[in-house]
């Protein structure tokens, strides 16, 4: 399980956002200009103490295109997001 010194409050979520990928099914190579898509899969790093956050650490997640907010912390993104946010688990 990912590591890490950040506790959301409240309702929101830290996930890990998916990398992109930069290879298509076929085994072409995207440039970077053309794999600039935001991602809207991630993981579930830890949650806020709310009772309304329906998530737990190690889920992964579908989340809403263009949402949250973005840092970098111990090398690595990640992006806090208000529980209505996330969309869906993915199992």
């Amino acid at each position: 399980m990912e590591k890490t010194n950040i506790r959301p409050l409240g309702e929101n979520v830290l996930i890990e956002p998916q990398e992109v990928k930069k290879k298509t099914a076929q085994g072409i190579y995207l440039p970077e200009t053309g794999s600039e898509e935001t991602p809207q899969e991630g993981k579930v790093i830890a949650v806020g103490e709310s009772e309304k956050i329906q998530v737990k650490k190690g889920q992964k997640i579908i989340y809403r295109k263009y949402s949250g907010t973005d840092i970098e912390a111990n090398g690595k993104k990640y992006i806090i997001l208000k529980n209505e946010d996330v969309l869906a688990v993915i199992e």
